[in-house]
This record gives structure tokens, C-alpha cells and sequence, in this order.
């Protein structure tokens, strides 16, 4: 169990403040974090000795401004500062607020919101990201949130630390929710909860002080800072840390990194392992021994059993083993993981009939049945939490035969969202009505326990989950209203579909009735499409628009969000105009021919190697030669013919979102052999202006008349 890690503590008194105290003065030496600032070579570490030293320089300052049992949020790039101030935070006695440092208007306005909602009076970060916060915050805004640039602190500070007056249910941590302007809702984490689903996670995963992670998540969700963050801590074992962009960037640089540090953990959403089916090429995998992974955790959506196929067939040749994944399940109303199965054993795939799943109805089937769907199992729970399969209307138990929504008890289920009473007493306060158990936490998703293995099968919440990252369809529903005066107000809903394995957006919204007769549907559609890459990062898969007061509404004038769904499936919609994505791949031929003056090369090439020359060629890059590049890869990733691409419009009018964004960045960087930075497309956000930036940032040779045309 937990605190035998500690049992100089009493189970009250066991915090994580007395497990890193604990670990320095037992481990000194000890390196739990190594970072690698490029994803590759270049690294940073932490002793736990140091780590201590940092944390208690921090927390001293915070003390000193009276700072105790307040929220602070944390701003900081992925890093050894960020995990610094993380346990600084605690060592003070306050409660940490990890948010996404401000890139973009989207993460601004995330940022005002959680403050605003958290009542953070401080706020821990670097000085470059408070020089920026400067530039985008106004008067009031800055006075009101008092930043701290801890790489500026003396170190001499420490000496000046006291233990904080805390216990293992104190506040440690608001965990946001992916709320927006809408309703962001941190989630209340103490230390208890935090302990304790450590202990799952070293229990489920098998872990051992031998054990090496390598994680690339995001330290600012649940997955990242738990899994990455937290638990080699509590494991007392190394970890190596990348950023996501540097992921997003290269893949490689991932599975390189579990190949070079013989790691025995790591993991991600489906996507990650899906990008690396894409992008890693033969030449590539020849280089990678994946034969030290134990534990391929997949978390964060529903686990495809094409994903878990895909992976382990091409990278058996590493020596990556199918046995290795580990689908799981999660949230951060649990603090981080729900279920998961046994190390050893491979993931669990049933088949089940697909109509009788559309009607909430579970019959077995098998795998060459005409009916039949895959369904991955995401393990079961662990130590004495508990699940219960629940009908979401009568709130009694359901059948073995029935899905319903999955509810959990146990210690790792938080206390509830921060200042949020009413929203706190429906989720977190449920009993099941026939056996009158409880207190249970209604998690919104849908499933059912076969032989004790959970199946997770949609969602009854409207949570959009794209990428592994959650999305309020409200906070995107006010961003398509406010694009276009078009579009009526209250009057539209989104909506995720699953196209061909994968999650798409679909927005469907009523016009304003005066815009019916002469509806620009092209102008709106543009609106819509860069607003929401803008504000969301997200690109859109379809857009209708409505006939005026025809969307699907209750009695007392709520969307129906799910009847929105089921006409868009159904083609019941009243539409006017619509705009759907080519997601097919464009005509090869036709771009080849666009961009065929960069290589005699490329002229000859066979169409299925047209990419792979594209990528793999380095003409002249002379400004014109940039902008062909990026011409030609905005069309192959966003599948859009080239000469609909105007090289001074924004690369959010074409609704690039940030993965893709990040990615085409790493790749152009490899193109033109320089190092760029991830937000390279949204400080110069358009062909022109970033083709222009790079000839006379790096010195590449000018514009001239008779390089490439397009």
C-alpha cells in the first residue's frame, strides 16, 4: 500500500511534500527526471537532492508573501521548471493550477478563464513567459495576477522553508477540465488522492525500482503529470521526459528515446501510436529496439483494436511485442486511472453484434460474423475501488446483457469541482437506486463489464474527445456563433463522428433568417473553419447550415445535441448549405504537376512515391521554393487541391490545427536544415509572411524570378 513508503508518517500525515522530503534524504543522489530539451541529444537532470533544494527555494518566497492555501496557477513550457514549481507549489502549503502556458488566442482566453474561476492571486512561471503574459494581458488583468519567475529566485532561500501545515486531505491540485470561456471546472485533487492512485498505477503497471518510463504527454493533464510527473517518484525509479511538440515533430524521437534509454513504460492516446505507423519509415525502425517495453499504456479515448494491430505488425521487426499494450482508463474526476489489466496478459478483444450495440444491447459474437464489431477491454479495477454499470435514467444496476453509464467509488475519486456545488453533488454524490450503494461518481461514458473487464462504448456526456483531448462542445458552439453575422444565436450544435476509425468534428448551425435568400455559404463556411482553428486547434470535417428555426430543440429551448447527431447520420437536417472535407487523398497527378519544377525528380516519379520524394527532396530554397513547400503539404495533409491554397491567407482560414501544425514544422525544419520553433505557424501565420521570415531569418537566398513557380 501507500504510505509504507514512508512509515515515519502516520497515514494523516503522509503527503507528497513527506515522500520527496523522504526520497532526498534516502536518495540524494538519486536522478528521477532527465529532459530532453530537442527530443533528442540535448538533456537536463534532477537529483532528488536538487529537486528538494528547488522546490524549497520556491515555496520559501511563496510563504513569505503570505501565499499559504491559495491557488497559483503554473505557466510553464514542459520542462524541469514546471515539475520545480510543481512541488514548490506544494512544499508552500498552496494548491497548483497546472495551465498551458498563452500561445494563441485560444490559450489566452483558457488561461483568463481559469484564473478568473480558480481566484489565483499568483501565478509560478519563467521570465520569458511573463514578458509575453505582459503583452496580452491589460492593466487590470496584470494587477490582479501577481506572476513569479522562479528562474530568477536565489537559491539561498531555501534555508528559509518551513513544513507546511498540511495534511494527506489537503488541496494539492485543480485539475481543469478542458472548459474554455464556457464553465472551466477544476477538479479537487489532494494529496490522499493523489497517493493512492500512485499506488494503482505501480500496482496495475508492475512497476519496481528498475523500472525506466519515457513519456512525452503533457504535464499539465492528468496522463502527464500522474503518469509522468508523480509516478516515478512514488516508484522511486527514472524517467525521461520529451515535450509534446517535439513528439508532434518527430515521432521517432519517442520510440528512439524508449530504444536508447531501454525504457519499460511508456504509452499515449491512439493517435500517438497511429502517427507512428505514418510517419516512421523503414530506414527509421532499423534503428529502434523496442524489446525492453513492458507496458504500452493506451489511454485517453476509446482503444481501437486496429490501432493495437497496426502498431504491434509494423514494429515487430523492434522487437516491440503485441503483449506489451496495455489499454486503460481514466479521468481526472479519478485523479488519473479508473481499470486496467495484468502486465503479462495481452489486450482483450471481444467481438459484439454492431445493431444490437445501437441498442444498448451486448450479444457475443464472433470475428467473422457480417455483424460483428471489435471492442477492446480496458482492464479491470484495482485494490478496493469499485465499478458499477448503471442505468443513466432509473439509476439502477444494469444487466450483464445491457450497457449504461460507468460509475466508480473508491479513494482515487476526487472531492468534487472547485466552487461548483450543485455540478459536484450530481456527479460526484450519485446512488444506485436498487441497491441504495454509494456515494458514486457518474463518469458520463457508457460500457459494460464482461467477465469483470471493463468496455467502454460511446459517451452519454457531450464531451468531444479528439486526439485524446477533451473538448466542450459549448465552448465550440460560441466560437462558430460569434465568426459569422450570419449565424444565429443559441442556435447551433457540434458534435464528434467516427469517420473511417477516426474522431471528426461536425458543426451543424441555423442562419439568420434575413441571410436565407442571399446565404454566401463559401464566406460562412470560411468564417466557421478559421475560427474554430484559431480558438480550438481543431480541424472541421463537416459544416451545415440550417434553415432558420429548425435545429433540434426541447420544450424549454435546449439543443438537442444528440438528435443533432442522429439527423446528420439520418440526412434529416434541414439544410441550406453545407461544406464536408475531402478526406480522401487529392489527386497526386494534379499536385505533382503543380509542383513540378522542383525536381526532374519528382517530374518521373511514380504517384504512390510522390510524397515520400516530396519530403525526401532538398531543392534551391530560395523564398519561392518555401512557399511551394508549404503549397504543396498544407494540400497533401488538409487534402485540399493546391490552387485553392492563396499564399497570404491565413493558415487558420484552411482550418490547420495545432498537431498538423507542429508536425509540417518538424518536417520543414529537416527541408531547409535549420531548427524552428513549434510556433513558428502562429507567428507568421500565413505562406507569405512565414516564407518571407524564413529567407531572411537564415540567410537562404533570396526570391528570385526564375526559381519555382507554382
Amino acid at each position: 500500500m501507500v504510505h509504507n513508503l514512508f512509515s515515519a508518517h502516520s497515514p494523516k500525515e503522509a503527503t507528497l511534500v513527506n515522500l520527496l522530503r523522504y526520497r532526498a534524504l534516502e536518495q540524494p543522489n538519486q536522478v528521477p527526471y532527465t529532459f530532453l530539451v530537442d527530443g533528442e541529444t540535448e538533456k537536463v537532470s534532477l537529483t532528488y537532492e536538487t529537486l528538494d533544494q528547488k522546490a524549497r527555494t520556491i515555496a520559501a518566497l511563496l510563504q513569505s508573501m503570505k501565499a499559504f492555501g491559495e491557488r497559483v496557477l503554473l505557466l510553464y513550457p514542459p520542462g524541469l521548471e514546471f515539475i520545480a514549481a510543481f512541488f514548490g507549489g506544494l512544499y508552500a502549503g498552496v494548491t497548483v493550477v497546472p495551465v498551458y502556458p498563452p500561445r494563441g488566442k485560444q490559450r489566452l482566453t483558457r488561461l483568463q478563464a481559469i484564473a478568473g474561476d480558480a481566484q489565483a492571486k499568483f501565478a509560478l512561471t519563467t521570465s520569458s513567459v511573463i514578458t509575453k503574459l505582459a503583452q496580452s494581458f491589460d492593466e487590470a488583468e496584470r494587477a490582479a495576477l501577481q506572476c513569479i519567475a522562479t528562474d530568477e529566485i536565489a537559491n539561498d532561500l531555501a534555508d528559509d522553508w518551513f513544513f507546511p501545515e498540511i495534511t494527506n486531505n489537503s488541496l494539492a491540485l485543480l485539475q481543469y477540465t478542458s472548459g474554455t470561456t464556457g464553465n472551466p471546472k477544476g477538479v479537487m485533487v489532494n494529496h490522499d488522492n493523489l497517493l493512492y492512485n500512485s499506488a494503482l498505477i505501480y500496482q496495475s503497471f508492475e512497476h519496481t525500482p528498475n523500472s525506466r518510463g519515457v513519456i512525452w504527454l503533457p504535464p499539465y493533464h492528468d496522463m502527464g503529470l500522474i503518469g509522468g510527473v508523480l509516478q516515478p517518484i512514488y516508484g522511486s525509479f527514472s524517467v525521461t521526459l520529451m515535450s509534446p511538440e517535439s513528439f508532434l515533430q518527430k515521432p521517432f524521437c519517442w520510440l528512439k528515446a524508449i530504444s536508447d534509454y531501454q525504457a519499460t513504460t511508456s504509452g499515449g492516446p491512439n493517435f500517438a501510436y497511429d502517427l507512428c505507423v505514418e510517419k516512421i519509415t523503414l530506414e527509421q525502425r532499423k534503428h529502434l529496439d523496442l524489446s525492453s517495453w513492458e507496458v504500452a499504456f493506451n489511454g485517453a479515448e476509446p482503444v481501437r483494436a486496429e490501432t493495437i494491430e497496426r502498431f504491434s505488425a509494423t514494429f515487430a521487426d523492434c522487437g516491440f511485442r503485441r503483449s506489451a499494450f496495455y489499454p486503460c482508463y481514466g479521468m481526472a474526476e479519478t485523479t488519473l486511472i479508473v481499470s486496467g489489466g495484468l502486465k503479462t496478459a495481452p489486450p482483450v478483444i471481444r467481438f459484439v453484434e454492431e445493431q444490437a450495440l445501437k441498442q444498448n444491447r451486448i450479444v457475443t459474437t464472433t470475428k467473422d460474423t457480417k455483424d460483428a464489431r471489435a471492442i477492446v477491454g480496458v482492464g479491470h479495477s484495482s485494490l478496493d475501488q469499485k465499478i458499477a454499470i448503471a442505468n443513466p435514467e432509473s439509476l439502477t444496476c444494469c444487466s450483464d446483457e445491457e450497457i449504461g453509464e460507468i460509475w466508480v467509488a473508491g479513494q482515487s475519486v476526487t472531492s468534487g469541482y472547485w466552487k461548483k456545488p450543485e455540478e459536484t453533488q450530481q456527479t460526484f454524490n450519485a446512488q444506485l437506486q436498487d441497491t441504495k450503494e454509494g456515494s458514486f461518481l457518474r463518469t458520463g461514458d457508457l460500457g459494460f463489464l464482461l467477465d469483470g473487464e471493463l468496455f467502454i462504448t460511446g459517451r452519454l456526456k457531450d464531451m468531444i474527445i479528439i486526439r485524446g483531448q477533451n473538448h466542450y462542445p459549448q465552448d465550440i458552439e460560441l466560437t462558430v456563433q460569434k465568426s459569422h453575422p450570419a449565424l444565429r444565436t443559441n442556435c447551433g450544435a457540434v458534435f464528434s463522428v467516427e469517420i473511417k476509425g477516426v474522431e471528426q468534428l461536425v458543426i451543424t448551425q441555423e442562419i439568420e433568417r434575413t441571410y436565407l435568400r442571399q446565404l454566401d455559404v463559401d464566406e460562412v463556411v470560411k468564417s466557421i473553419r478559421q475560427a474554430v482553428s484559431e480558438q480550438h486547434q481543431l480541424q472541421v470535417y463537416t459544416i451545415l447550415l440550417l434553415k432558420t428555426a429548425s435545429i433540434p430543440k426541447t420544450s424549454s429551448g435546449k439543443i438537442q445535441r444528440h438528435a443533432c447527431r442522429v439527423g446528420f447520420l439520418n440526412e434529416t437536417l434541414d439544410v441550406v448549405g453545407n461544406w464536408t472535407a475531402n478526406l480522401e487523398q487529392i489527386d497526386l497527378l494534379q499536385l505533382q504537376a503543380e509542383v513540378k519544377d522542383l525536381s526532374e525528380q519528382v517530374q518521373n516519379s511514380d504517384v504512390n512515391q510522390f510524397e515520400d520524394n516530396l519530403k525526401s527532396f532538398k531543392p534551391t530554397v530560395t523564398e519561392k521554393a518555401i512557399q511551394t513547400w508549404l503549397i504543396s503539404h498544407l494540400a497533401l495533409y488538409l487534402n485540399i487541391p493546391p490552387d485553392e491554397i492563396d499564399i497570404q491567407e491565413s493558415f487558420a482560414a484552411y482550418g490547420l490545427d495545432s498537431a498538423v501544425a507542429v508536425s509540417m514544422t518538424g518536417e520543414l525544419s529537416q527541408w531547409i536544415g535549420c531548427e524552428l520553433g513549434i510556433i513558428l505557424f502562429w507567428e507568421y501565420p500565413s505562406i507569405e509572411t512565414l516564407a518571407k521570415y524564413l529567407v531572411e531569418e537564415y540567410h537562404l537566398l533570396p526570391s528570385i524570378k526564375s526559381s519555382v513557380s507554382v
